[in-house]
């Protein structure tokens, strides 16, 4: 953990990384591998032969709508889903933001596990989805609110190590259970794995602390104050003055957010707020447009032309996963080292230039019989990896944290999430007949796509990198709803009492402009 060390903060202080932030994301581990697991079973599920067989789809006229409802659905739920977790996160907390979706998971592993018809499969399916695409937006929603800020990227990053944990494991449960082939409920088994880890998740959310500005927010401020206490224990800081500097700043910006609308509408009404959808929408939007999940979803159709056989259609994407969670490892000590504007821009080229080559090989050599150059295609799938995973996947959840204030940020987010679970819809119900109809001419939309997204972000998305969530505010336009930087906060060191040096008429020129702005 020694790459996570920080500069000097507001007064000298430094924010160091203590055993009980690392509890912390130990115990979301589960929640965040359960939306991986949950995501990637279904591929495996789909290829099991007694599967197949159990709800009869030889015989079926509809079956390969029915077999593309399974996907559908899915995606349905994740659009639908994220769209009520506010209401969760707001009036409950963030923690029965993970808990209400963890619930709903395990009982739709349950009863898919179960189905006896294809029409409660696909409905609970549908259940799963939207859990899953919730625990996706609450996870980092909770962790950018109780990481240090300095480390913020690369600690938050661990979700996505979780989560890619989570479609490696399916991944290899599923190539496993594809040589049972004597019993006609081997596809129920994978199917109740999945409750497993949300079981485990529930466990673990018992001992995860609320997030210390959703309590302000409530008005429990002797409980924010304790928690705050725990994430900033350090024995060189005895008197606790980061924590209780860092609390002061928290009250002061709630103080003005009360100030501000926190509804729905505010998120349009306003410009600046208008601002921020726009950019954590277009942000998932361009993340998901470097193909990756088609890529992910469809590289067994791609092994299956390069001529391979059924066991190495399945092993390849495992391999693949165990790949890019080793590379979501190597991304968390580079996130808070380089801007997140630009990482996620160069990101984006990075996935345009590989599939560039790939859909130049798939013209040329796909089918063929030149071994060197299939299996080039099959290496740029993995090369490819590494500009998504290090350089998109990596900064992507702090990035969208830290574009939204407190009071509106869990709304914030969860419109990022439905746009993410939507681009999925449209990609994946498109990628079937897209491959059988333009073949290697449907990577030429993927590659368009994050061409101009780069641009896009690198010249309008700002660096938050690095700054306490109550300060990003002013780089969005909103200088006004800043109440104080951290910078300019002191613990008196005889008194230890906080001294803020802002001159208190310019305090109160914040407010009335704040509460101007609405």
């Amino acid at each position: 953990m020694g790459f996570f060390s920080s500069a000097a903060d507001a007064g000298g202080r430094k924010q160091k990384l203590n055993s009980y932030n690392i509890i912390i994301l130990i115990l979301l581990a589960p929640s965040s591998i359960t939306y991986g697991y949950t995501a990637a079973i279904i591929a495996t599920t789909l290829g099991q032969p007694s599967f197949l067989a159990y709800f009869d789809f030889a015989n079926r006229p509809n079956a390969n709508a029915l077999l593309g409802a399974t996907g559908g659905v899915y995606f349905a739920g994740g659009t639908l889903g994220p769209l009520i977790l506010p209401t969760i996160t707001d009036r409950l907390g963030r923690k029965w933001g993970i808990t209400i979706p963890l619930i709903m998971n395990v009982t739709s592993a349950a009863l898919m596990a179960g189905s006896t018809n294809i029409g409660e499969f696909i409905f609970f399916r549908f259940v799963a989805g939207a859990s899953a695409f919730m625990i996706l937006g609450a996870v980092p929603l909770l962790m950018n609110e109780v990481v240090p800020s300095r480390m913020r990227g690369g600690l938050v990053e661990l979700h996505a190590v979780f989560f890619i944990l989570g479609f490696a494991i399916a991944s290899w449960i599923g190539f496993g259970f594809s040589f049972w082939t004597s019993s006609g409920s081997a596809w129920r088994v994978p199917l109740a794995i999945q409750g497993f880890f949300s079981l485990l998740g529930l466990i673990a959310i018992y001992w995860i602390p609320e997030s210390p500005r959703w309590l302000v927010m409530r008005d429990r401020e002797d409980e924010a104050q304790k928690i705050l206490y725990d994430l900033h224990s350090d024995a060189s800081d005895p008197e606790h003055e980061f924590a209780r500097a860092e609390m002061y700043q928290i009250q002061k910006q709630i103080r003005i957010d009360r100030t501000l609308g926190n509804s729905w509408m505010h998120l349009f009404r306003k410009r600046s707020y208008l601002k921020r959808v726009g950019m954590a929408c277009g942000l998932t939007f361009f993340i998901q447009s470097s193909g990756d999940l088609v890529i992910n979803n469809y590289s067994p159709l791609l092994y299956k032309n390069l001529g391979f056989g059924v066991e190495k259609q399945l092993l390849y994407p495992s391999a693949w996963l165990t790949f890019t969670l080793g590379l979501s490892v190597i991304a968390m000590p580079i996130m808070d080292r380089v801007p997140r504007n630009k990482i996620t821009a160069v990101g984006l080229w990075c996935c345009m230039s590989t599939l560039i080559v790939e859909a130049a090989l798939i013209a040329n050599f796909v089918p063929s019989t030149n071994g060197n150059a299939l299996r080039a295609a099959v290496a740029m799938l993995f090369v490819f990896q590494v500009g998504d995973t290090i350089m998109l996947n990596g900064p992507e959840w702090a990035y969208l944290g830290e574009m939204f204030p407190t009071h509106i940020r869990s709304k914030g987010y969860s419109l990022a999430m439905a746009v993410l679970a939507l681009a999925n819809i449209i990609y994946t119900q498109a990628a079937p007949t897209a491959f059988a109809t333009s073949g290697w001419k449907f990577y030429l939309l993927f590659i368009l796509l994050t061409f101009i997204g780069g641009i896009v972000v690198w010249i309008w998305y700002p660096d938050t990198r690095n700054m306490p969530l109550e300060e990003l505010a002013a780089l969005f336009g909103d200088i006004d709803d800043v109440a104080v930087y951290e910078a300019e906060i002191e613990v008196d060191p005889n008194s230890h009492a906080i001294v803020d040096h802002h001159d208190e008429k310019a305090g109160a020129l914040h407010t009335e402009k704040a509460t101007m702005d609405v």
